[in-house]
C-alpha cells in the first residue's frame, strides 16, 4: 500500500534526524545524564545521614529530688514510642545545691556538656530555662513529661497486672492499600513529568540551527512543510523512547538488586504493574506529542538562541502549573479536580496515570487516549501551520510596537 506523500516525507525526515542524533557521541552523554543527579543524591543523602547519626539529642538538666527525676525519666520512657525520626530530649539529674540561680547558670554555661536548658522546681512547680522557642518542640516535650509524671504519680496502684496486649499482623488493609496506591500515583506522575520536562524541552531549540544555516529552506523546497514538522517531532519522540528504554532497564536492574522481591516488592497499583507500565509509555507519548507539538510550534517562531533561552523559563513554569493541576486529583480520582485534570488535554496524561494507580477500571483510559489523540491532531495541525508560516515568510520581520523605529 502506497503511503501519502506527507507521511513518506515525514518518515524520511524522522529517519534522518533519528540516526543523526542516536548515532552521535553526545547521545551517550544524554543517556548518562540522569545518572549524575542520582549519584549526587545518594552521595549527599549518605552525608546527611552521617550528620544526623552523629548529632546527639538535646540535653536537659533536671534540678530536683531523686524521686521527681525518676518520675520524669519514667514518663519519658513511656512516651518514647511516640517520638518521630528525632528522639526525645535527654534528661540528666542535678542535685539541688544552695543558690538555685547560680546553679542554673553554671549548668547552662557548662562547656563540657552541651545543654539547651535546665528544668527546676520539681513536679510541684516546674520551671524551664533555656535558649529555645517558647512554643517549640523541646518545651512541648518537657510539658508532656511533667504531665505524664504527674498522672503516673496520682494514679492508684494496680492490684493485679492485666494481660498484655496481643498483636496480630495483617498483610494489608484498606488504609494501607490506599496510601500505597497514592504513593504509586504520585510516583507515576513525577516520572512522567520529569521525562516530559527533560525531553520535550529540547524541541524548543530543535529548529534554530537548521533555520540559521538555511538547511530548512532546502528541506522546504524538497518536501512538504508539514512533513518536516511531523518528522522532527516523531524523530525526537523515538529518540526519547530509546532513552526511556535504557533508563527503565537500568532502573529495573537496580530495583531487582536492592529491593527484596524486585518490582513485585513495591506497592502494587490498582490496575496491575504490567498494564501500569504500558500506560506510562502510552501517556508519555501522548504528553510528549501534546506538549512537544506546542513547543515545536513556539520554537519555530524563534530566530536566535537568545530567543529560545528567553522562552525556556515561561515554558517550564507552564509545565509546572500543568503538573500541579494534575496532582490535585491524587487520592480522590472521582473528584472535580481529578476530572478537570483528565479533561484538560495538556494535563490529561498526568491525571490518567494517577487514576491507573488508584482505580481498576480500564475503559476510562481508552476514552482518555482517544481524547488525547484528538487533541494531538488539533495541536499538530495548528502548530504545523504556525511552523509553515515562520519558515516560508518573506519580507521584513514582524516587530513589536516598541521595537519599531520611528520614520
Amino acid at each position: 500500500m502506497k503511503l501519502p506523500e506527507t507521511i513518506r516525507a515525514a518518515f524520511v525526515i524522522a529517519r534522518r534526524d533519528f540516526t543523526a542524533t542516536v548515532l552521535s557521541k553526545t547521545f551517550l552523554l544524554f543517556l548518562l545524564g540522569p545518572l549524575f543527579p542520582v549519584v549526587l543524591g545518594v552521595m549527599f543523602g549518605g552525608i546527611g545521614e552521617r550528620i544526623d547519626s552523629g548529632r546527639a539529642p538535646p540535653q536537659i538538666a533536671v534540678i530536683s529530688s531523686l524521686a521527681d527525676y525518676q518520675a520524669l525519666s519514667a514518663a519519658r520512657e513511656r512516651l518514647a514510642p511516640l517520638a518521630d525520626e528525632r528522639p526525645f530530649v535527654m534528661l540528666s539529674h542535678a542535685v539541688p545545691a544552695g543558690d538555685l540561680v547560680r546553679q542554673r547558670q553554671a549548668l547552662l554555661l557548662d562547656d563540657k556538656i552541651e545543654r539547651v536548658g535546665v528544668l527546676d522546681g520539681g513536679l510541684a512547680s516546674p520551671h524551664f530555662t533555656g535558649a529555645v522557642a517558647a512554643d517549640g518542640r523541646i518545651v512541648r516535650q518537657i510539658g508532656l513529661f511533667v504531665d505524664e509524671a504527674r498522672a503516673m504519680r496520682s494514679a492508684p496502684p494496680r492490684s493485679a497486672p492485666g494481660a498484655a496486649m496481643s498483636v496480630t499482623l495483617a498483610d494489608s488493609s484498606s488504609g494501607s492499600l490506599a496510601f500505597a496506591r497514592q504513593l504509586v500515583a504520585r510516583g507515576g506522575q513525577t516520572i512522567l513529568f520529569v521525562l516530559t520536562i527533560l525531553l520535550a524541552g529540547m524541541l524548543l531549540s530543535q529548529l534554530i540551527e537548521e533555520k540559521s544555516n538555511k538547511v530548512i529552506e532546502i528541506l522546504a523546497a524538497a518536501v512538504p512543510i508539514d512533513a518536516i514538522f511531523l518528522g522532527k517531532l516523531f524523530a525526537m519522540l523515538a529518540m526519547s523512547l530509546v532513552g526511556i528504554a535504557v533508563w527503565t532497564a537500568a532502573g529495573a536492574a537496580a530495583i531487582a538488586i536492592w529491593t527484596e522481591g524486585g518490582l513485585g516488592g513495591l506497592p502494587p497499583p490498582a490496575i496491575g504493574w504490567p498494564i501500569f507500565l504500558a500506560l506510562i509509555l502510552v501517556y508519555f507519548a501522548m504528553s510528549y506529542l501534546l506538549i512537544g507539538g506546542v513547543f515545536l510550534g513556539i520554537g519555530g517562531q524563534a530566530s536566535t538562541v537568545r530567543e529560545v533561552q528567553t522562552l525556556s523559563m515561561p515554558v517550564t513554569m507552564i509545565q509546572v502549573v500543568i503538573f500541579g493541576l494534575a496532582s490535585l486529583g491524587v487520592g480522590k480520582p472521582d473528584s472535580r479536580e481529578a476530572l478537570a485534570g483528565a479533561i484538560f488535554p495538556l494535563s490529561s496524561p498526568f491525571a490518567m496515570i494517577a487514576r491507573a494507580a488508584e482505580s481498576e477500571a480500564l475503559w476510562p483510559h481508552f476514552v482518555a487516549i482517544a481524547w488525547q489523540a484528538l487533541w494531538v491532531a488539533i495541536i499538530l495541525k495548528f502548530a504545523a501551520a504556525m511552523f509553515r508560516r515562520s519558515v516560508l515568510k518573506s519580507g521584513p520581520t514582524r516587530r513589536w510596537p516598541w521595537q519599531r523605529k520611528a520614520v
